[in-house]
């Protein structure tokens, strides 16, 4: 299917310049092999871990939790161990038990635990009734040895001096920053930053499988959940009874060609935002911002906000760039939420209480301290200091709505990896170095969103294509990941995992969700970019 602004003359200059990236990082960088320290290999098989069931720490809602120690490197699997916290629910119809449901959040830097718990009541009945619903903290994540390069100081200083309009100086800060990141990396959490990559996390997934006497495993992943599943069907194609990768990445272009892969992504959350603002202007009542110039009335906003931000309840500065770092963030929930959207922004230039206002606190830092050192972990940067400014430079003008403060801005999330992983300094034994087509696996279901401004849609092409068994599923909507935002999806899917029934090639769901007015939502929107939850469908 071709998306529906495929004859845009700015979709085809931002893909002029992913071509042109794509060109210049193949020309100027290292292969991706010679930068890893050494292969996975082919050890011996490490030993399946045992799980003693037990309450969890805050019981009640039907759940039971567990500890389950596996390899900390595989190149040594009797050697040192690594505790992941893993969770529960058994199914409820037991006679009629199908198997596990592995439900893997996006990030990196969501828990699982809480992502299996919090979007246990938002499944199908058909899928709770067959399935043990599972979830577990990936290595380096909350409860399962969390990561911490920057501490909280260091963090809310680096955010809190960011600006919505970075100045003449900002792109060798935001280098700086970077090295700075990096090298606190390897300093403070050497000894586990080498091994959070996701070839490693992918064969936890195997040892729980295991450890759950199970022969094969049902997985839903959502954003980066799409690349873990991705990888654990490379690994173990034999071990996937059904998998449905939503929000997906393309595996090839993320981890080997990565500068060309922000590019697409700068550009599709420039995209995203511009449409919402574009619907503003043509719906100034419903959107209540910018008085029919919501383009022109953002660019103000955060320049006001940079020359005079507005003191938060916590003593912090809600600044320009803290407008930006939100609406990356809130973006993603699609259409429904532009109504509030623009009333939040509307609510900013009045310097009023908003989410939009709200700056990262400690458990954001506790998230973006693992986005990082992951994606780190996985990825490989050109280390041409050169080539970083010339590339982290055209890809903030790229998209100038975000991309400045967010590209030239401290190191958070997705987008502005380069300074730090281009500085990296720990080894990558950890890094998937394979194919990715899951030769032998079962058929595996991949769903795009066209107007996703996380994980652009043409991502969600490549993957089906790239798995050999690989079943794309478009929905025709804005917002990030498809599942229970659309009942078409939803349906779909449901009875795909339940029975293995595909749908049929080239099927497009596109009952996408209108804007919804302020307080029709329900929940309303959060600040919290750190949890991760499938939603109720409508």
């Amino acid at each position: 299917m071709q998306t529906r602004s495929a004859d845009d003359p700015r979709r085809r200059v931002a893909w002029g310049i992913s071509l042109v990236l794509i060109a210049v990082t193949a020309l100027l960088g290292a292969s991706p092999g010679a930068a890893t320290a050494r292969s996975l290999g082919a050890p011996p098989a490490p030993p399946v871990p045992v799980l003693s069931w037990g309450p969890c720490d805050d019981p009640g809602d039907g759940f039971e939790c567990a500890t389950a120690r596996v390899p900390l490197d595989y190149r040594e699997p009797g050697g040192r161990t690594i505790a992941l916290a893993v969770t529960r629910r058994l199914a409820s119809d037991r006679a009629h038990r199908t198997g596990v449901l592995l439900l893997h959040p996006g990030g990196p830097g969501n828990s699982g635990v809480g992502f299996a718990r919090n979007s246990y009541d938002a499944l199908p009945a058909s899928l709770r009734d067959s399935f043990d619903v599972v979830g577990y903290d990936m290595r380096g994540v909350a409860r399962s040895g969390q990561v911490e390069c920057w501490n909280d100081q260091e963090y809310s200083a680096a955010v809190d001096s960011a600006r919505g309009v970075p100045g003449p100086g900002a792109l060798n800060s935001a280098v700086r920053q970077g090295l700075d990141f990096a090298t606190a990396c390897k300093e403070r959490a050497g000894d586990l930053v080498p091994f959070i990559g996701t070839g490693s996390n992918a064969k936890d997934i195997d040892l729980l499988r295991q450890a759950l006497g199970e022969e094969t495993l049902t997985f839903y992943g959502r954003s980066f959940g799409s690349f873990v599943g991705t990888v654990y069907a490379a690994q173990f194609p034999r071990r996937v009874r059904a998998m449905v990768l939503d929000g997906a990445y393309d595996p090839q272009h993320y981890a080997d060609v990565p500068y060309a892969y922000d590019a697409g992504q700068f550009v599709a959350l420039d995209a995203a935002v511009g449409r919402f603002l574009d619907w503003c202007a043509q719906n100034a009542t419903a959107c209540g911002f910018g008085e029919g110039r919501p383009r022109q009335a953002f660019e103000q906003l955060k320049r006001d906000l940079d020359a005079d931000p507005v003191i938060t309840a916590s003593g912090r500065p809600a600044t320009g760039y803290t407008l930006a770092y939100r609406l990356m963030f809130n973006i993603n929930a699609g259409k429904e939420i532009w109504p509030e959207l623009g009333q939040s922004l509307r609510a900013a230039q009045a310097r009023q209480r908003t989410f939009l206002l709200s700056p990262p606190s400690p458990a954001s830092f506790d998230f973006l301290n693992v986005n990082l050192a992951v994606e780190c972990a996985d990825r490989v940067y050109p280390a041409n200091p050169r080539l970083l400014a010339a590339l982290v430079g055209a890809e903030a003008a790229a998209a100038p709505l975000l991309g400045p403060p967010i590209g030239l801005g401290p190191p958070t999330y997705d987008h502005n990896h380069a300074p730090a992983c281009a500085q990296w300094q720990a080894e990558r034994p950890s890094r998937y170095e394979g194919s990715y087509r899951a030769a032998g696996s079962a058929p595996i279901l991949v769903l795009g969103t066209t107007g996703d401004p996380d994980t652009p849609y043409q991502d969600a092409v490549a993957l089906a294509r790239t798995l050999d068994n690989g079943r794309l599923l478009t929905f025709a909507a804005e917002g990030h990941t498809a599942y229970n935002r659309s009942a078409c999806v939803s349906t779909l899917v449901t009875e795909y995992l339940a029975t293995l029934a595909l749908p049929a090639r080239g099927t497009v769901c596109a009952d996408e969700t209108p804007p919804l007015p302020p307080g029709l939502r329900t929940p309303a929107p959060e600040a919290d970019e750190t949890r991760d939850v499938i939603p109720a469908l409508r």
